[in-house]
């Protein structure tokens, strides 16, 4: 494979500052110390509140980071952020510049949720973490100024995924309604892993098919791509699509998740779920922290805007 000439030449300089590297067990712990460079921004008169909530039943405490506008007087819509990292990295903290610009700018609440990752806890242990967390944000929320009647869920790549998950799950418990789900390059489906036919020049450069393979059978614990896979691993595995909130899923023409997010979106609008779509080119994973690229700036723009709208419904 070689897709570099596909690369949009304003995103190349993320490849040498995060070059691509293959996850292993043997590289897992340093690779979780890597970090993406993140735009730092202006500094916004946002409030930060960390605690941790009841988790599943016999399991630990879900920790929470809970941004809000200061100085705000009345319930906010909110959205339940769930972190990236292939099922096993990433934190909630890792975020908080972009959480702090986003709560400012869309004037809104984000509750980042800290789900245990894989393979120290395998799947269910990330997607109930990730309901106990909307649990106490819809029953508990509204003492921190959450309007409980519109909240959302948010993810990028495995945080996508689960965020995806979240959302069937919560559709089919039927206690916590959403309001949307915004899915970033979501990891959707283990399939993708033992595909006989992959797309030829997607999935190069940052988050790899070995990658792929190690984050998922981390989770499953199982090789990805066995007929068992429940959908609240991996989304894409759900029959019924329908009754989901509406959705906005975002890739870049070279990830290498582009076509189980095509294919998801698809799927969706098929089962009569209001979904917005973009694909960038000349983009690979995780290319919308990029500062100062064009694609970057607008899959930025794109994605602000929709949240803007799904947070703040125009009356009808």
């Amino acid at each position: 494979m070689d897709s570099s000439h596909l690369v949009d030449p304003e995103l190349k300089p993320l490849l040498a500052l995060f070059p691509t590297m293959t996850l292993t067990a043997e590289n897992l712990e340093p690779m979780r110390a890597r970090r993406l460079p993140m735009p730092a921004g202006d500094p916004v008169p946002v409030e930060l509140t960390r605690l941790s909530v009841p988790g599943p039943a016999g399991a630990p405490e879900v920790p929470l980071h809970i941004y809000r506008p200061s100085g705000a007087e009345k319930p906010l819509p909110t959205i339940l952020h769930l972190h990236g990292g292939g099922y096993v990295a990433g934190s909630a903290d890792t975020l908080e510049p972009v959480h702090r610009g986003l709560t400012h700018a869309l004037q809104c609440m984000i509750v980042s949720a800290d789900y245990r990752l894989a393979p120290e806890t395998a799947f269910p242990g990330n997607v109930e973490d990730a309901y106990a967390a909307l649990a106490w944000t819809a029953t508990k929320g509204a003492e921190h100024g959450i309007d409980i009647g519109r909240i959302g869920v948010m993810g990028e790549s495995a945080g996508g995924g689960l965020a995806a998950a979240l959302a069937l799950l919560a559709r089919d418990r039927g206690e916590y309604p959403l309001a949307f789900q915004h899915l970033i390059y979501p990891m959707l489906d283990d399939r993708t892993c033992v595909l006989a036919d992959p797309h030829p020049y997607a999935g190069e450069f940052v988050w790899n098919a070995d990658s792929n393979r190690f984050g998922w059978a981390s989770l499953l614990g199982q090789a990805p791509g066995s007929a068992d896979v429940s959908p609240y691993a991996a989304a894409a595995r759900a029959e019924d699509l329908g009754g989901l909130p509406p959705t906005f899923i975002a890739t870049g023409a070279l990830d290498l998740f582009l076509e189980e997010d095509l294919e998801y979106a698809r799927r969706l609008m098929r089962a009569g779920v209001a979904v917005e779509l973009h694909v960038y080119p000349g983009a690979f994973h995780a290319f919308n922290v990029v500062p100062g690229a064009a694609v970057a700036s607008n899959a930025r723009r794109d994605s602000l805007e929709a949240l803007r709208r799904a947070l703040h419904p125009k009356a009808g």
